[in-house]
């Protein structure tokens, strides 16, 4: 029987492209970890505004709570989160 997959979006920072980029990478070594860049949607050009809109972070195994632990690590890390 296959588990469910838990996926949750990360949206609302104003990271630069290179460092969402740094993030996905480090997201995607923690097992059973995957990550897609959501890009920018807005029509409006604005410098300060990033490139990237946000993240998609899907866990293949939500009961995994290490891999839960270090995906909340690493976006604690980045500020993408707060550490509760």
């Amino acid at each position: 029987m296959a588990s469910e997959q838990l996926r949750y979006k990360i949206s609302g920072s104003k990271l630069p492209l290179a460092v969402y980029r740094e993030v996905a990478a480090h997201l995607r070594q923690v097992d059973g970890v995957k990550v897609e860049l959501i890009p920018q949607t807005s029509q409006k050009f604005d410098y300060n505004q990033s490139q990237i809109e946000g993240l998609w972070i899907e866990l293949a195994n939500p009961s995994d709570v290490k891999s839960q632990e270090r995906v909340r690590e690493i976006l604690v890390y980045y500020q993408l989160r707060q550490d509760d």
